[in-house]
């Protein structure tokens, strides 16, 4: 649960569901400034990790961790669909504001992939 203060106070876990309900497992760690993208199956809830095979693992190549990064700007910038939970386990939907211009991350990756962008030899 984050918020919790001298526990959890800088964990931010974000939600997005929309179109597409299947949602990425990326898990970002700042540990003192080192990064690690972490990408896998599992979304880190006990049914998962206790009763299930899953498997989380590291992404080392900076290319793919650049990529992944992007993804993340992309899904954190999304003002239509994500939602943020709160330290009392609930989610919190993001309101657009007035003027703010419409973010739907789901569709913009989705347009990435269909774009040549996708083609650059790595595909995820």
């Amino acid at each position: 649960i984050p918020g919790r203060k001298n526990l959890s106070d800088k964990i931010i876990v974000y939600s997005i569901v929309g179109r597409f309900l299947e949602h990425s497992r990326i898990f970002r760690f700042e540990n003192g400034g080192d990064e690690e993208i972490w990408v896998g199956s599992a979304d880190i809830m006990p049914r998962n990790l206790n009763r299930r095979v899953e498997l989380v693992f590291p992404i080392e190549d900076i290319r793919l961790k650049n990529r992944i990064d992007d993804f993340i700007s992309i899904m954190v910038s999304d003002n239509t669909n994500k939602r943020i939970l709160n330290s009392d386990g609930d989610y919190i939907i993001c309101k657009r504001k007035e003027n703010e211009v419409k973010i739907n991350s789901q569709m913009l990756l989705l347009e990435y992939a269909k774009s040549d962008n996708i083609r650059e030899g790595v595909v995820l």
